[in-house]
């Protein structure tokens, strides 16, 4: 009887965790009203997210940036939410199986997504998200996200080159612009190649990648290439952000997109934020 007693009494413990989990899930309170002319997606979805159980701790912000595009801004925030819920229920699930071991700390997983370039056309969004799920250490992944303004769509960034373009300039000029970042934060690493074994330069067309803000207004001055951690070196040596100009791929680029770019990038190579 004394089991018996002991399982009703952790289910019921349990019900009322999940209970006490859902009323402290909170979508932050977004403005409901708007300045004349400007678009509001309050009623659509709020700005952020968060959920802190025992078992994780999840966060999304977006970038007021969204708030002109409803579409992307409700899209996404479905999307994103669906995905931490689900990591949370993950975290629980673990939690479960290893016994609910109160010195195992909470999950965390964090999606930030803030805005980059925008041009008359484009909106460049990059998504940073981080999760720590146990193990040595957390990971974070850095992608973007490439609205089409007049179609109202989310497109993939090879949309923005000619179909069948050769890529082989491109990717050997993010190569080397990769090779120049790496020397200057391992001088002793050796150099890597687009056919290398252990580590190798990733090609540009399936390396993730925002648009780049220069000196003509409405139009994008470049590309900053999102490369993740081990892809060219040990975990150790960090993501990296490399920028290229325009002119290295404007000959690649699709005609009905070419337009969207021109003017300087402020910087060129390693634009990695500090770590």
């Amino acid at each position: 009887m004394k089991t018996v007693r002991t399982l009703i009494l952790t289910a019921a413990v349990a019900t009322t965790l999940a209970a006490c989990n859902r009323d402290r899930e909170t979508a932050p309170k977004t403005e409901t009203s708007a300045a004349p002319g400007a678009v509001s997606t309050a009623a659509a979805a709020p700005m952020a997210f968060d959920s802190d159980t025992p078992f994780a701790k999840v966060r999304l912000t977006l970038p007021d940036a969204i708030k002109t595009q409803p579409q992307l801004h409700s899209a996404l925030y479905a999307k994103e939410v669906q995905t931490l819920r689900q990591f949370v229920e993950g975290a629980q699930g673990e939690q479960a199986e290893a016994g609910f071991d109160e010195q195992r700390p909470p999950y965390e997983k964090t999606i930030a997504v803030t805005a980059a370039g925008e041009t008359a056309g484009l909106l460049s969004l990059k998504r940073v998200d981080f999760d720590y799920s146990g193990g040595a250490h957390p990971n974070t992944i850095t992608t973007g996200i490439l609205w089409d303004k007049t179609a109202k769509a989310q497109v993939p960034g090879t949309a923005l080159f000619r179909p069948g373009a050769d890529m082989t300039a491109l990717d050997r000029a993010l190569c080397a612009a990769l090779n120049t970042a790496k020397k200057a934060r391992s001088p002793d690493s050796a150099p890597v190649t687009l056919t290398g074994s252990d580590w190798s330069c990733p090609r540009a067309a399936a390396t993730p990648f925002v648009l780049a803000a220069g000196s003509e207004p409405g139009k994008a001055a470049g590309l900053i290439f999102l490369v993740g951690p081990y892809q060219i070196g040990p975990y150790s040596d960090g993501a990296y952000e490399v920028a290229l100009s325009a002119s290295t791929f404007q000959s690649l680029l699709a005609p009905s997109w070419a337009g969207q770019f021109g003017g300087t990038l402020a910087r060129t190579g390693d634009v990695t934020p500090t770590r």
